[in-house]
């Protein structure tokens, strides 16, 4: 059997996604033009959902809380998140009131064969990027669906979510493909 050693080959680019958490009196509309400004033009953008699934921003934020998950045109190189994350948490900064987030910014990408997510808490299923960042690996994709894990949040188990994921992956699977063909 012949052995051969790897080669390192950079990933594809992915597709930035960037989920908030938000009450329906926040600066939802500035926000979103705020991270369009550094990320690039949104090429999706969800209706608000419901955000029922947990109490754990209940403290913080207050009740009856909405997600938007929203996604931008340009591709990124995978190692970027890590940036973005910290970009996001001073814009989280800027969008608080007294030590309290108005909204919660959680960004993350969409590649061929999962979702990623960016957290500043640390876990066994974390992987550290550096900088106090660490990767969640939220959601496979797996039989042509995305297939949540033992550690996957409450509202990306759900079928509406991962079913807006699949549109927002179809979408960048196209947007691969012609990066291909050109």
């Amino acid at each position: 059997m012949l052995v051969t050693m790897s080669k390192l080959l950079e990933p594809p680019q992915v597709k930035l996604i960037i989920g908030l958490i938000f009450k329906t009196i926040s600066p939802i509309e500035k926000c979103i033009m705020n991270l369009q400004k550094r990320f690039g033009e949104v090429d999706f953008k969800s209706d608000p959902l419901p955000f029922d699934y947990t109490s754990y921003y209940e403290e913080e934020m207050g009740r009856e809380l909405s997600r938007i998950i929203i996604s931008y045109e340009r591709l990124i190189k995978r190692d970027r998140l890590l940036n973005i994350k910290i970009t996001c948490i001073k814009l989280e900064k800027q969008y608080s009131k007294n030590g309290n987030r108005e909204i919660n910014i959680d960004p993350g990408y969409i590649a061929a064969e999962h979702l990623i997510l960016a957290t500043g808490k640390g876990f066994y299923h974390r992987p550290y990027l550096g900088k106090g960042v660490y990767a969640d690996l939220t959601l496979v994709f797996k039989n042509k669906e995305f297939i949540p894990l033992e550690w996957t949040y409450p509202d990306y188990r759900t079928y509406t979510l991962r079913n807006l994921f699949k549109r927002i992956r179809e979408k960048y699977m196209n947007e691969l493909q012609k990066e291909s063909t050109l």
